[in-house]
């Protein structure tokens, strides 16, 4: 095994993959935009990669997502190390800045899809994607009187709520179409004193350790890169913080992407534990909502910050 990485990894595009990979999932047509290269050969350096363990793939319907995998102790061991010479490989600046390209047209669709159906997007998640009724049991584990942020919320379902738990609220979307129904709907239940924010989920108007609770509502699903969004929502939750998120266990909807702009069909425990892990939260907690029939089940997580000296 130890042989077949290394001649795996004996490539330069492969060796490009890698620290491409290393950085995010992909699609294999993102690879082709990022890498400039056909197809048929960013594919076959793909399944020598992925037979001996350096990638996996992540299938979600129709579509396949490649990342760094966990099934070579071999690479497991050396990747800190070859991380660090992947950052001097000769098209490195350039693979970073196609990455991010990438990531930014995936923002790029969400935001044109949510401007465009804000005033419908409340019926259209309601039909398209039903899920079990879990806003009580999100809402009995905000903090009575702590500053609370809740990242893309959409039309502002949550607020009024929000509000009476609260000492704070501030309410960030990316779309200004979105926050101007959460205008509308805090107007017309008379609330005042919400701050509403435009800013991206992976770089938030907030400043470092400056809010009590963090609430993603099926949020993560539309995001290009939930890795970055999770590592974004540790900065800015102060010591003994806590990450409320409520979002779709993994399905097979694939209606999702072309109707509801959903960039992942739902999640695995495994993985959301992964990444929060990754940056730096401690104590988590998953339940799962069983659905009815017609429904996809809901995951609830709970994550607390490490640290509460900060």
């Amino acid at each position: 095994m130890l042989l077949d990485v290394l001649k795996a990894l004996a490539d330069a595009s492969r060796l490009r993959l890698v620290a491409i990979l290393l950085r995010g999932e992909f699609t294999v047509q993102e690879l082709t935009t990022i890498l400039e290269m056909g197809q048929s050969r960013i594919s076959r350096h793909l399944k020598i990669l992925t037979e001996v363990g350096v990638l996996s793939v992540k299938r979600q319907g129709t579509w396949s997502y490649y990342r760094a995998g966990n099934d070579s102790p071999f690479f497991h061991a050396i990747r800190p190390a070859l991380e660090q010479e992947l950052e001097n490989l000769p098209e490195r600046e350039r693979d970073l800045a196609a990455i991010a390209g990438v990531l930014e047209a995936r923002r790029q669709r969400s935001r044109q899809f949510f401007d465009q159906h804000a005033r419908q997007w409340d019926d259209l998640a309601r039909t398209l994607l039903p899920v079990p009724d879990y806003r009580e049991q999100l809402l009995a584990l905000i903090p009575q009187g702590s500053q609370v942020v809740e990242i893309g919320l959409g039309t502002g379902g949550l607020l009024p709520a929000l509000t009476e738990k609260a000492c704070s609220v501030i309410g960030v979307d990316h779309s200004p179409a979105m926050l101007d129904e959460a205008r509308r709907r805090l107007t017309a239940s008379g609330i005042e004193g919400v701050d509403l924010r435009l800013g991206e989920m992976n770089h938030l108007p907030l400043p470092d350790r400056s809010v009590d609770c963090a609430i993603l509502n099926m949020v993560l699903h539309h995001a290009a890169d939930p890795p970055s969004v999770l590592a974004e929502i540790r900065r800015v939750l102060t010591g003994g913080g806590s990450l409320l998120l409520a979002d779709l266990a993994r399905h097979e909807r694939e209606l999702a992407r072309e109707q509801l702009a959903d960039q992942w069909l739902g999640f695995e425990e495994e993985e959301l534990q992964h990444w929060l892990k990754e940056t730096d939260f401690g104590t988590v907690a998953i339940a799962q909502i069983p659905p009815l029939q017609g429904q996809e089940a809901v995951l609830l997580i709970q994550a607390y910050t490490t640290t509460k000296g900060e």
